[in-house]
Order: structure tokens, then C-alpha cells, then sequence
């Protein structure tokens, strides 16, 4: 006859099966935590990155930052690098820079002679209310005109789209910049030219740094108006490069769900068309499609320099640009830092979402 288990042998099962099920109970959590993890080795890699490339540029950044006649004295030079830490070894100057960020210090600028956090302080919210504009409006006509054309596949509406598609992305956004300013603002007057608010207007109380969010929320109308306007034409040049990508992708993801099986069962058992595209059709081809949404919108949020220069918009690629050829090295590594914890944190977010959206990718 087959012995009994004993208590001990039960007790040791039941405690297996119970961690084995607190293991599978949570596979959403240990996913994330993964996630979570290797963003913050990417972080750390990205300090290291910024650290060295700004320091391998080939130049003097006191010359640079004093000028000509005063980067000639031996002394203001010796006192200059030792005011910024520039006379010691290059593996102590990323140790202390290291130390600094944990505390939030990012370093004076030597241009501005402020915080490097006050600049990006100023410049970054810009540039979020830049990029908010221009990807909202590019979700909802590139998604929309991808799917159409998916849809329509190979008839004269996916002719048209396509074509569209790809004159967003063969046109150089600053070329495009300058032509929709001279076109819009020098020749027709249909729209501001350069800046956040007209010279007249005065900023709204700082709350996001955003201009018409803060205007909105002091309720001043006529400042969120002016606001608005002035987002238009540098907000029109960076959604139609950005729905160029989103309607070749959505189109693209969208005609390889059209042949799955599932999307034919569920036109077979006669669904209502509209639930077929968006219950079906768009959720299995939404994981492309987020990847190139995330990707987009990290790009507009890292800084569209020339956009943000033609328009003199006073975002993070206008202060990225004035750095970089001034050889503001504190300001240069602020603003590799920033974009780099743009990308980081976009793809840890979508991440999360992939692992909310498809049950296999937290599996896996």
C-alpha cells in the first residue's frame, strides 16, 4: 500500500504551492519591477554617457566662456577651472558631478551664470506644451488616416493618404519651418511669428511653466488666446512630420492584424463593423503603434532645435543649441541628462502599458 504523506511533507507542498501562486498571482507586479530596474541602470548609463561625451569635446571651455583676451591670463583661466572643477582628474570631476545630481545639482551654467536646473526649469515646460500640442493632434489624425487607409487598402483614399504620409516625412522640419513663417506669418499674417506671447502680453502666474495651462488656470482668456495662437504655426510643422511616421506605422500594423485569424472570426459571427475595427482590429495593432507614439513623443519632448530656433520658442532644443555652441558643458550635460530621462521614462510607461494591453508580455 501506498504510506500517507507525512504533516511535514504536507505542510512543505502547501508552502511550494502557496509561493508558486503568489509568483503567478503577480507576474504584472514582477514585470514592472523589471522594468523599473533596468530604467534605473539606463539612468546611470546615461550619466556616464553624458559625463564623457562633454568632456571628449575637443575645445576650451574657459576660452569659450571668458573670451579670447581673458582666456590669455594664466590666472583667470587656473581660477575659472577651479571655480567649475575643471582642474581636476576627469574621474573625480564625475564622482563630485554624480554626488551633485543625487542632490538635485546640476551645475551653473557658464553663459547664463545660473542654476543649470533654473534654465531647464524655464526652457522645459515650453517644450512640453510644444510637444503636447503637436502629438495630441498628431494621435488623432494619424492614427485615424492610417487605420482609413489600412481599411481602404489599395484604393484611391490609401493612394492619397500615402502620399501625404510620406511629403511629412521627405520634408526637413526646419525647412518646413521657415516656409510656413514666411508663408503664414510674413506673407498672409494669419498667425504670430516668433515667441510664447505677443510683446504686448504678459506672461500668466507661473503654476506648469506652460503658458496656456497657467492662463487657463488664472482665468485669463485673453492671455490663453494669445498663447494659443502662437503654438499654432511651430505646433502645425512638428505634427505634420510626426503623422507622416504615425500614418505609415498605424497603416502598417493595422493590415497585418486585417489577416488574423481572430478578425476574421469576428466578421464571420457578424459584428457590428465598428466594434470589429476598434474592439479587434485596432487592440491587436496597438503595440506598434504605441512604440512609434512613444518614440515621437520623446523626440518632441527631448527638443526640436531648428523648429524652436526659427520660431525663437525658448524651449530646451533652443537652450540645447545655444549651449552647445557656446561650449556650456554644464548646461550641455543638463541637457543630455533631461533627454535621456525623457527616453528612459516614455519607455518604461510604455512598458507598463505593453504589460496592461497584452497579457503575454508580462508572461514572457
Amino acid at each position: 500500500m501506498t504510506s500517507l504523506p507525512s504533516s511535514s511533507e504536507v505542510e512543505q507542498a502547501a508552502s511550494v504551492s502557496s509561493r508558486d501562486g503568489r509568483r503567478r498571482s503577480h507576474p504584472l507586479l514582477r514585470y514592472i519591477g523589471i522594468r523599473f530596474g533596468i530604467s534605473i541602470l539606463l539612468l546611470w548609463g546615461v550619466t556616464v554617457v553624458t559625463f564623457v561625451l562633454a568632456n571628449l569635446v575637443p575645445a576650451n571651455p574657459a576660452a569659450a566662456a571668458l573670451g579670447d583676451k581673458a582666456a590669455s591670463d594664466p590666472k583667470i583661466v587656473a581660477a575659472f577651472n577651479a571655480q567649475h572643477g575643471f582642474d581636476k582628474p576627469v574621474v573625480v570631476q564625475y564622482f563630485i558631478y554624480l554626488g551633485n545630481l543625487l542632490h538635485g545639482d546640476l551645475g551653473n551654467s557658464t553663459q547664463t551664470h545660473n542654476p543649470v536646473s533654473q534654465d531647464l526649469a524655464v526652457a522645459f515646460p515650453a517644450t512640453i506644451e510644444l510637444a503636447l500640442f503637436a502629438i495630441i493632434f498628431s494621435i488623432i489624425i494619424g492614427i485615424g488616416l492610417g487605420m482609413l487607409a489600412a481599411l481602404r487598402h489599395n484604393r484611391l483614399s490609401d493612394q492619397i493618404i500615402r502620399v501625404f504620409s510620406l511629403i511629412g516625412i521627405s520634408i526637413p522640419t526646419f525647412w518646413l519651418a521657415v516656409a510656413f513663417f514666411f508663408v503664414f506669418f510674413y506673407l498672409l499674417g494669419w498667425a504670430p511669428g516668433t515667441g510664447r506671447l505677443s510683446p504686448a502680453d504678459t506672461p500668466p502666474p507661473h503654476v506648469t511653466g506652460m503658458y496656456t495651462v497657467d492662463a487657463l488656470l488664472a482665468g485669463q482668456w485673453a492671455t490663453f488666446g494669445d498663447a494659443l495662437s502662437h503654438l499654432v504655426l511651430p505646433g502645425a510643422v512638428l505634427t505634420l512630420f510626426t503623422v507622416g511616421l504615425l500614418v505609415r506605422f498605424t497603416r502598417s500594423g493595422v493590415l497585418d492584424v486585417l489577416s488574423q485569424d481572430y478578425v476574421k472570426a469576428a466578421r464571420a459571427k457578424g459584428l457590428p463593423a465598428r466594434t470589429v475595427v476598434f474592439r479587434y482590429i485596432l487592440r491587436g495593432s496597438l503595440l506598434p503603434i504605441l512604440t512609434i507614439v512613444g518614440l515621437a513623443f520623446g523626440s518632441l519632448l527631448s527638443g526640436t532645435v531648428l523648429t524652436e530656433q526659427v520660431f525663437n520658442w525658448g524651449g530646451i532644443g533652443q537652450y540645447a543649441y545655444k549651449a552647445a555652441t557656446t561650449l556650456d558643458l554644464p548646461a550641455i550635460m543638463g541637457v543630455g541628462l533631461i533627454v535621456g530621462v525623457v527616453y528612459i521614462g516614455i519607455n518604461f510607461a510604455i512598458d507598463v502599458i505593453y504589460g496592461f494591453i497584452d497579457p503575454r508580455v508580462r508572461v514572457q
